[in-house]
């Protein structure tokens, strides 16, 4: 009955996929669904920007083991990073009416920097979609015993079809249907298990001293940096990101963007808190469960002790968080090559053709992501990496092209390259400072001495 209803709901999202195509007539409707989304619809396709992977499998595991000081990164920085969103860069973004963050850097600062931030952007979601695709093949291989790599192929082919017809028209509409049952199956489970644990109080009775702090233990500077580092990586480093952008830019008008933004981070802040207490309650009514993958925490904790319709629910939000999160961030860079990789070069480029070099980019980019979920399978390494590779290099140089005037070319492409040089090479030195640090320092220290060491004429919309 599991298995049926899964199938089923699989279905159905395909069929909701190639209903949307009928409203896609061109790029804007593929990319920014026609920027025609009203605050209800974009505020829950912005919250399920990154309410996947990391948030109901990689997220639960820390806690439990960790407290809130382990998920500081998400989702505590991660609805930071919507909140910041909506407060200072969503109006003004959408008074540019441009189709990617990239055509950003191309009017403000020229073509050189709008080609650097596309070749910078797209590598970094390939982790991201892979911790969706490796997270698909965990419940694959729990639910339906496949493989794991059988899992990921078929995961990506699922979501890749329906990406591919409706494009953001798709992924709204799935994302409103796929928000109402992700809530409605978490609060269920929540409640069993408030029930079968005696209450919260219980619970969290139960926990050690300072299982719940959400300030460092000590605040001596190693710590101090890593907490600042776990609330920039997701909370700074998504916010110059296309996924983030068009779900935002989708919305019908300006004041729709910032209130759905800010909605949206909030919303993330309160029902993100779920899976890490159902995780929590789990190991307290269930010891046994710590023993293997806690990755696997709650999807075994579902599968071995709770009813059939309780299952039926619970498989049905988390594929439906991962189907949210993976279809949006599929798109993100496959919009960005059509746009800023290939239009540049071909002028002439009509938009229907510009679609089509965009669903074809679709294709390239999934395949491009399951070569990396085969090859690297921890979620939360996967989604921290892929956020400090924007960090490092694309945060500093599109905040200061919005206030700061000075800001100019040599500027952006000097952040942009000593940013991302210098966290690689902390990487490798592996320093006993967080690389990102490191990262940001350098994408700071390129962008000034670059505005004030050479003089480049500035670009305003």
């Amino acid at each position: 009955m599991l298995i049926a209803s899964i199938i089923l709901y699989l279905i159905l999202n395909l069929g909701v996929g190639l209903w949307a195509s009928r409203r896609v007539s061109n790029t804007e409707d593929f990319v920014l669904a026609g920027r025609k989304l009203g605050f209800g619809l974009a505020s829950m396709v912005t919250f399920a920007t990154w309410f996947g992977s990391e948030t109901m499998m990689g997220a639960p595991g820390r806690f439990v083991e960790e407290g809130f000081l382990g998920v500081i990164e998400d989702p505590f920085g991660a609805g930071l990073c919507l909140i910041l969103v909506g407060l200072f860069y969503a109006r003004i973004f959408y008074r540019w009416n441009i189709i990617t963050f990239c055509d950003f850097f191309g009017l403000r600062f020229g073509k050189s920097a709008e080609l650097l931030s596309a070749l910078l952007i797209v590598p970094s979601y390939f982790g991201w979609i892979a911790a969706q695709l490796v997270s698909m093949s965990i419940i694959g291989q729990t639910v339906f015993d496949l493989p794991m790599t059988t899992g990921i192929w078929a995961g990506a082919g699922l979501v890749m079809i329906y990406t591919l017809t409706g494009g953001m028209w798709s992924v709204s509409i799935t994302d409103f249907l796929h928000n109402i049952i992700l809530i409605t199956g978490l609060i269920i489970l929540a409640v069993i298990l408030l029930n079968e644990s005696n209450g919260l109080s219980a619970v969290i009775q139960q926990q050690p001293q300072g299982f719940f702090r959400v300030i460092p233990r000590s605040f001596s500077l190693n710590e101090s940096l890593e907490y600042f580092v776990a609330w920039i990586t997701i909370g700074l480093g998504s916010i110059p990101q296309q996924d983030v952008f068009q779900r935002v830019m989708a919305a019908k008008d300006a004041k729709t963007a910032v209130r759905s933004a800010v909605t949206a981070g909030v919303l993330y802040w309160t029902v993100a808190l779920f899976p890490l207490f159902i995780g929590l309650m789990a190991v307290q009514l269930h010891p046994d469960l710590l023993k293997g993958d806690l990755q696997m925490l709650l999807p075994n904790m579902v599968l071995q002790h709770a009813p059939m319709a309780v299952q039926i629910l619970f498989f049905g939000a988390l594929i439906s968080a991962l189907l949210s999160t993976t279809s949006g961030a599929i798109l993100a860079p496959a919009a960005v090559i059509g746009e800023n990789l290939v239009r540049p070069f071909l002028p002439s480029l009509s938009d229907q053709k510009l679609l089509l070099t965009i669903r074809l980019s679709v294709i390239g980019v999934t395949a491009a992501s399951v070569l990396m979920a085969l090859d690297r399978q921890n979620v939360f390494e996967l989604v921290g990496e892929s956020s400090a590779f924007s960090l490092v290099s694309l945060f500093i140089p599109m905040t200061a092209g919005l206030y700061w005037k000075k800001a100019s070319l040599a500027g952006c492409l000097l952040s942009m390259s000593v940013g991302l040089i210098a966290w690689l090479v902390a990487v490798a030195a592996e320093t006993s400072i967080n690389p990102i640090l490191y990262g940001l320092a350098g994408s700071v220290l390129g962008m000034v001495v670059g505005s004030f060491g050479w003089k480049f004429s500035l670009k305003t919309p």
